[in-house]
């Protein structure tokens, strides 16, 4: 029985077909072979499944991939007469087979691998960081939406600053302050201000920066800039919430301060307010004190401008 499509529905399947046939085309679905390779969309699954993962089944891989019991036996045959892959019983269940590639499959495996690579890299190699950054994050909301469990987090990268930088950390301190202590835009402005002043201005022999990345995303910042001879100033630490309780906060306040310490600064200072108590506790247990602190009203809001400093 066909079902009856909601008329506010019809727009938005036509936009899921519509990047349907647009990521088809782009990945090159249709061809008679995968990346020009001869080998079937589902028969390259496979390979990468046995290539990445160890002691499958085909009970596993029907279950996992989607895939007909008949056709995966059939795809299976053909790849055991070909000597891409062996079997061996499973010490669990004797009725069980467990599937490997054999040193063949590998090799056929590999500039299968390294072809995907590269169409990925020729895909979204010419983006700025953070258009590559919005492209994840869409990717991963396209996915938990769908129901997808996500993967388990990769780890933790720290790189310098880099090309579409100024635009996505502004944009995020904008969004978090807003949602979090309900800052107004001109918060969003004058982190603006400061970066654009920094990047014009950054002396990598003096200044430093810390830009933190899991799975190509950014998820934190922290920067020290020069003041005078002899004192600097961290600026702009922030981390994503995902990736609090991770102790990355602590992490890119301490590169900061072994950076000062290396420059030969005798004091790092920092601008914050009273009700930042997150980040608050992270200075304090670097061993920032406290030195002013005066009532203001900026950002839409009455706090406390707080100025901490560290003796190096």
């Amino acid at each position: 029985m066909s079902q009856t499509i909601p008329p506010d529905m019809a727009a938005p399947i036509a936009a899921v077909r519509r990047f349907s046939r647009y990521y088809t085309r782009q990945i090159g679905l249709l061809d008679e072979g995968l990346l020009k390779s001869g080998y079937s969309l589902t028969e390259a699954r496979v390979l990468y499944e046995l290539a990445t993962r160890r002691g499958l089944t085909a009970t596993d891989l029907c279950r996992d991939l989607g895939i007909d019991p008949g056709y995966l036996s059939r795809l299976l045959k053909k790849f055991e007469e070909r000597d891409l892959i062996s079997r061996w019983a499973s010490p669990e269940d004797a009725r069980q087979s467990r599937l490997r590639l054999t040193e063949a499959g590998r090799v056929a495996f590999r500039p299968l691998d390294r072809a995907s690579r590269e169409q990925v890299m020729a895909m979204i190699g010419h983006l700025p960081s953070a258009d590559i950054t919005r492209l994840l994050r869409a990717m991963q909301a396209i996915e938990t939406l769908m129901g997808e469990p996500l993967p388990a987090p990769g780890p933790v990268t720290i790189r310098g600053f880099g090309l579409g930088d100024v635009g996505w950390i502004t944009h995020r301190h904008g969004i978090l302050y807003a949602k979090e202590y309900g800052w107004d835009q001109t918060f969003e402005i004058l982190v603006a201000e400061i970066l654009a002043a920094l990047a014009t201005t950054f002396d990598p022999q003096r200044e430093g920066s810390w830009i933190a990345e899991r799975d190509g995303a950014v998820i934190g910042s922290a920067f020290v800039v020069c003041v005078s001879d002899t004192v600097a100033k961290l600026r702009l630490l922030y981390v994503e919430p995902e990736a609090r309780g991770l102790g990355l906060g602590r992490q890119l306040v301490d590169a900061c301060i072994g950076f000062a310490r290396e420059k030969g600064y005798r004091t790092l200072t920092l601008w914050t307010n009273d009700v930042l108590i997150p980040a608050r506790r992270i200075y304090q247990a670097a061993g920032f004190t406290m030195v002013s602190g005066e009532p203001v009203h900026a950002f839409g809001k009455d706090m406390v401008s707080e100025t901490w400093e560290l003796a190096l």
